[in-house]
């Protein structure tokens, strides 16, 4: 993740069992076009996206930060399993698809936040449940129980996000919310990172006028 002043690069990987519509997901959100008929993802492919994020935080005052993300949307197939590491190498933020109508789709969310905590470090994981156009007649995963999952697995202040890539319901506000999480992480490492070089500073002048006092005393 790179940070230029107020913009912001970061990369993004769509992962998931085939068939949750990871490919629909993010063909809605960048074209905002949806296909009953996609084909299978082969491998990835890789898309890119350009958006604001207002009224951060920022060194005090409040900021607008441009966004460029790089999103990877990944094969599910499990013949292409062992390239995900390829793809989610140095990714900033991973978006984790399930089918509400799917249970079997759920519980390898598991297996992907695992693999995902064990091999990437400090990801910014959003679990995503799929197909809510069919919440009605076909749901298998009760939200409330996705609920309890993410936030015991990834922290209170998680959420579940519930979309549908057919009717566009909860689409941009989901990418509204992985970037803006994205952009007040960068601010809070940069931050840090500003806290712990004053320090540094305080603490090598604090030396030197240690080492100065006693020269002087000698």
């Amino acid at each position: 993740m790179s940070m230029h002043g107020s913009s912001l690069e970061a990369k993004l990987v769509i992962l998931g069992s085939q068939g949750v519509g990871k490919t629909s997901l993010v063909m809605r959100y960048v074209q905002n076009t949806f296909s009953p008929h996609s084909a299978s993802t082969i491998g990835a492919s890789f898309l890119t996206q350009r958006m604001q994020v207002f009224g951060v935080i920022r060194r005090g005052y409040v900021d607008d930060c441009r966004v460029v993300l790089q999103i990877w949307d990944t094969a599910g197939q499990e013949r292409f399993r062992s390239m995900a590491p390829m793809y989610y190498r140095g990714a900033n933020a991973a978006i984790l698809v399930y089918d509400i109508t799917s249970e079997q789709s759920f519980q390898d969310i598991s297996s992907w936040v695992e693999e995902l905590q064990r091999n990437t470090g400090d990801i910014d994981i959003h679990v995503v449940g799929s197909k809510l156009d069919l919440a009605e007649k076909s749901r298998e995963v009760p939200q409330e129980r996705a609920q309890a999952y993410v936030r015991n697995t990834l922290g209170s202040l998680h959420d579940v996000h519930e979309v549908s890539a057919k009717d566009a319901t909860g689409v941009d506000e989901l990418f509204h919310d992985v970037t803006r999480s994205l952009v007040e992480r960068t601010y809070e490492i940069e931050r840090t990172r500003r806290e712990r070089q004053a320090g540094d500073v305080q603490l090598r002048d604090g030396r030197q006028e240690a080492s100065d006092q006693a020269c002087c005393n000698v």
